[in-house]
């Protein structure tokens, strides 16, 4: 299929396209059949050497079967050689699935804190009682209760201690 469309070339940085007759499947700016315009992005929109064609040639190359690329295509819709119409693409600025179960999940979260905050404004906690003036007295059996739990725990680890030094001995005698 044959294509009217854009090869690039001038330098980096500095573009210059030339509009040609390609076939579809030869490389962007690789062989084509004929040059039939250029166009400088560099240059102002009002400026008449923008874009430059040959109107003779496109046309006889459209009645052949040639089809202009999208960007083509606007600058002979200028011409009144074609008609262009720009694209509609509905599903273009929808986000994809990940982005939608991401979406999901923040709200999910944002309704479970928003229920949170509903239930403690409902039910606010119990304020602690204020410690009185009995409080130091009840300190002291809390420090005792320390004391009597203290030795208990010092216990414990030996009574773990020795059946692992029993299995040690037995290791070396066999």
């Amino acid at each position: 299929m044959l294509k009217i469309r854009l090869a690039r070339g001038g330098t980096k940085k500095r573009p210059y396209y030339s509009i040609v007759i390609a076939d579809s499947h030869s490389p962007r700016d690789g062989r084509f059949i004929e040059k039939v315009g250029a166009y400088n992005p560099l240059l102002k929109k009002d400026d008449p050497m923008r874009v430059t064609l040959k109107l003779e040639s496109i046309q006889a190359w459209l009645k052949k079967g040639a089809q202009p690329t999208d960007r083509v295509a606007r600058f002979l819709a200028k011409e009144g050689l074609v008609k262009w119409e720009h694209g509609n693409n509905p599903n273009k600025g929808k986000p994809g699935k990940k982005a939608e179960e991401r979406a999901a999940e923040r709200a999910e979260r944002e309704e479970a804190r928003a229920a949170a905050a509903a239930e403690l404004a409902a039910n606010p906690p119990a304020p602690e009682p204020e410690p009185e003036a009995e409080a130091p007295a009840e300190e002291a059996p809390a420090v005792e209760a320390a004391a009597e739990e203290a030795p208990a725990a010092e216990e414990a680890p030996a009574a773990e201690e020795a059946p692992a030094a029993e299995a040690d001995e037995e290791k070396t005698e066999g």
